[in-house]
């Protein structure tokens, strides 16, 4: 072998490296170039494939938001362009308004009734349901009925039902007992809402705990059984710590669904009956006052403070409750 032969035989990687060894062993231009052009064509496919849900984002939430808050500086009758400048003066009166407080005040009392009130029925049905028994799928549609259901419907069925001379009353007085004012009157007026919007929505929530609970492998029951632990020990050591995620993803959205709530109290109640009852929400006061009383910019100002409300719960609420479960699922890039 010449002297040539074992100088290339023996030449290092770090020569390679630095220009040591044979052309051959560089990376080739015109492969990086295919590189650069299939990152591009990437981008651009990933552009016009989310192009149109940015645009309808953008025109139905972004811009709707900005134009409530432009025209709450107004007074304005809701045609032709704003030209009566206010200022804060709009979300002044919102603020000194007892009424809007109460609706603020009724929003919160339902927030916190529908966590306490459907989520332990919620919780109880999907472990009901989690087991193998004869009629079980039958169950589960039954019980997932009323969510389907449209508001409207279901609105105006109740609003039959518990009306003064309504099925309710006449059921009570069959039995020998007095009826209720079940709508009208103030002090069972908010449990009548709860009690309707429990049974419109359980469903939903069961349903939602099922699939967390049909998530969790049968391995860790059957580790448990065979350690002794009891059903309820298994429960509540084991089934509802992992439950967790699903029960913070549900929390968070019967938080948001509460303080938006308007269709239901709307149909029920009716625009004038709500205040009087002590069921009045945000949603059904930026009604009331902003469509049907002809000021547009006013409710333009209660709608810029239901959403800037809701934004300051739900940033909160992902800042320290789903924090847990959002930084498992999160990876920081490699270099």
């Amino acid at each position: 072998m010449s002297a040539s032969a074992r100088e290339n035989l023996t030449t290092s990687p770090a020569d390679l490296s630095t220009g040591g060894g044979s052309a051959a062993a560089l990376p080739p231009r015109p492969a990086r170039r295919r590189r650069s052009r299939g990152g591009w064509k990437a981008r651009a496919e990933i552009l016009a494939l989310s192009a149109p849900a940015v645009v309808v984002f953008v025109t139905f939430v972004i811009l709707p938001v900005i134009l409530a808050g432009y025209y709450g500086f107004f007074r304005w009758k809701g045609y032709g362009p704003p030209t009566e400048f206010i200022g804060l003066r709009n979300y002044v009166v919102i603020f000194e308004d007892p009424a809007f407080r109460s609706a603020l005040t009724n929003n919160v009392k339902i927030l916190v009734l529908s966590l306490v009130m459907q989520g332990p029925i919620a919780v109880a049905f999907a472990l009901l349901l989690n087991k193998k028994m004869r009629g079980q799928s039958l169950i589960r549609v039954l019980i997932f009925v009323p969510y389907v259901i449209s508001e409207a419907v279901a609105g105006i069925g109740w609003a039959m039902i518990l009306s003064d001379r309504g099925a309710a009353n006449g059921f009570l007085a069959k039995l020998g007992i007095t009826g209720e004012s079940w709508l009208a009157n103030p002090s069972i007026a908010l449990w009548t809402l709860m009690v309707i919007l429990t049974w419109k929505y359980i469903g939903y929530a069961t349903i939602l705990f099922l699939a967390g609970l049909q998530g969790i492998p049968e391995e860790l029951h059957e580790a448990a059984s065979i350690d002794g632990a009891s059903y309820w020990q298994t429960q509540r050591y084991i089934v509802l710590p992992l439950l967790g995620p699903t029960l913070r993803i549900w929390a968070f959205l019967s938080i948001i669904g509460s303080l938006q709530l308007f269709d239901i109290v709307y149909i029920i109640w009716g625009q004038y009956i709500s205040g009087t009852a002590g069921v009045s929400t945000m949603a059904t006061y930026m009604n009331s006052n902003g469509r049907l009383s002809g000021n547009f910019g006013y409710g333009s100002a209660v709608a810029v403070v239901m959403f800037l409300i809701s934004l300051v719960i739900a940033l909160v609420y992902q800042r320290f409750v789903l924090r847990r479960d959002t930084a498992g699922a999160l990876t920081e890039g490699e270099g």
